[in-house]
């Protein structure tokens, strides 16, 4: 009798888990597909019953969204502004991340605690306070040469965006350093190589699963980011969001939701190509340790 309760017990549990997951699944993918129908419908068909199938695809929509509304620029200053960060990122990241999970030195201490300490800052937050600072920057450079250098700059929204991911990036990236082997560095020290020789050819090929879930993490963080754009790129150089934001004000005002849902398209797509590209990486990244002795 127990046998058989536990039995009945263990496949209500499955059916519940993965009831929860197909109703999780349907929300998530009936709103995405909903988007990329809508993005290929005339206006006209709007104003219809909204779960009715394009009679035509209407690629106008995304021409217009590139043209009209600018969205081809916007994307490129995204990718520029993402790929820029994620490479300044990387660069001062896995140094960083490689020795304070592996060396003993003075002050590692307090700057583990700086670390931990900058995952509970939240970016909105000091966003003002960046903005004010990078402006006094500007007068300065201003008075001195007649232009300004630090506010509409791509390159240092890009050094924003990787310096406010430097916490939450060090401390993944150091805990799966943590939990490599020291055997494998002192096979590579036995055989003449140095600490940096070491760091790029043995540890960090190893870490690459941790590697490519920081990058994903960070680049639908870099990418979907609004406030911190909006506010040190107050000229016309805008990012996707900042520029979709726009785009459905207009739209929704001369009433091109064709338009409006192509804008949607372009800023999701890129995101899940990716993910799509990384998934098995992702899950080794989140669930693998390393080896053990």
């Amino acid at each position: 009798m127990k046998n058989k309760k536990s039995m009945s017990a263990e496949r209500l549990y499955k059916i519940f888990i993965y009831v929860a997951l197909i109703t999780l699944a349907i929300s998530i993918i009936v709103p995405v597909v909903w988007v990329f129908m809508a993005s290929v419908k005339h206006n006209s068909e709007f104003y219809g019953s909204p779960w009715t199938i394009p009679a035509s695809i209407q690629f106008s929509n995304f021409v217009n969204a590139f043209e009209k509304a600018n969205m081809g620029q916007y994307f490129i200053n995204s990718v520029i502004a993402t790929g820029l960060g994620l490479i300044i990122l990387l660069v001062v990241a896995l140094p960083a991340s490689y020795v304070l999970a592996r060396f003993e030195f003075r002050g590692r201490k307090f700057m583990n605690t700086a670390m931990m300490a900058g995952l509970f800052i939240n970016v909105n937050y000091i966003v003002v306070p960046i903005f004010l600072m990078l402006l006094g920057w500007d007068d300065f450079i201003y008075n001195l040469f007649g232009d300004g250098f630090f506010l509409d700059n791509i390159f240092v929204l890009a050094l924003v965006y990787a310096a406010t991911a430097i916490p939450f990036t060090v401390y993944l990236l150091s805990g799966y350093f943590r939990t490599l082997p020291k055997a494998y560095e002192e096979a590579a020290l036995i055989d003449g190589c140095g600490y940096f020789k070491t760091m790029f050819k043995v540890m960090i090929p190893m870490a690459k699963p941790s590697i490519v879930t920081v990058i994903l993490f960070n680049f639908l963080a870099f990418w979907n980011e609004y406030i911190i754009a909006l506010t040190l790129m107050p000229g016309t150089s805008k990012t996707l969001p900042v520029g979709l934001m726009n785009l459905m004000q207009a739209a929704r005002g001369k009433a091109e939701y064709g338009m409006m849902y192509a804008g949607l398209v372009i800023v999701m797509l890129p995101t899940l190509i990716l993910y799509i590209m990384v998934q098995k990486k992702l899950t080794q990244g989140m669930t693998l340790g390393g080896l053990k002795d």
